[in-house]
């Protein structure tokens, strides 16, 4: 058996889903004999690459017009949304939320994954999006939350202010569309099996321990759980 069970996550920032996601997997982890031996490794996706935000946005609204329905039917939808995170120990903020593109906080992500830092930052830009109301497309605050995970400043300042790590973007997004990922959050475990959706920890525990217990790792990937609920995709959020 390899060293490192190795999971790859397809998310992107501006998906609710995704950080709930992350949560349950976290929580299966810890439910997981062997949990020192998995290595995470995030993966970029976007919902809207070409999304152009308004400083006037507001979340209800603008799923409102995006789905043409009214402003009750979008806000029911964020609350049903709210609760769902708290499932998860998550407390979103939608009435805070700051609309925006997400390519160059999954740039910087890139330069977080040089140094192991994905994770760490992947938690931050959520946090910061879904929680806090943050713009995770202000290069200042992004700036602010690659110093708090460890990036160096200079590093962190060549990255934004360029097009760095743009084309492994795309890459990842690519890749994903190569497997067939519809929605994130997508999960891939050793190229062998995969999770679409925020599932239950127990999906994500049974998977791990599957994977463990076969031991010989193949290229082809295995949809094991699917669901067009707690997901999103170029379509929305389900």
């Amino acid at each position: 058996m390899e060293n490192k069970l190795k999971i790859q996550i397809w998310s992107d920032i501006m998906c609710p889903f995704c950080y709930i996601g992350k949560r349950r997997m976290e929580e299966a982890l810890q439910l997981f004999e062997h949990k020192d031996a998995v290595e995470i490794e995030w993966k970029s996706f976007q919902l809207d690459a070409g999304f152009i935000a308004s400083p006037d946005d507001d979340m209800a609204e603008h799923l409102a017009e995006k789905y043409r329905k009214d402003r009750d039917w979008a806000q029911n939808m964020l609350d049903n949304m709210t609760q769902n995170a708290k499932t998860a120990g998550l407390d979103f903020h939608f009435e805070k939320a700051v609309l925006a593109n997400s390519l160059n906080a999954h740039r910087l992500l890139h330069l977080a994954k040089k140094y192991n830092l994905a994770n760490d930052l992947e938690e931050l830009l959520f946090k910061a999006y879904l929680t806090e109301g943050k713009n995770v497309n202000d290069l200042n605050t992004l700036a602010e939350l690659g110093l708090e995970v460890g990036l160096e400043a200079e590093e962190i300042k060549q990255v934004l202010y360029s097009d760095a790590f743009a084309n492994e973007v795309k890459e990842d997004i690519a890749a994903a569309n190569s497997i067939g990922v519809q929605g994130v959050p997508f999960f891939v475990f050793e190229n062998k099996y995969a999770i679409s959706g925020a599932q239950p920890a127990s999906a994500f525990l049974q998977t791990l321990e599957k994977v463990w217990e076969e031991g010989k790792f193949e290229s082809k990937v295995t949809l094991l759980n699917t669901t067009t609920e707690n997901s999103c995709d170029i379509n929305g959020c389900d």
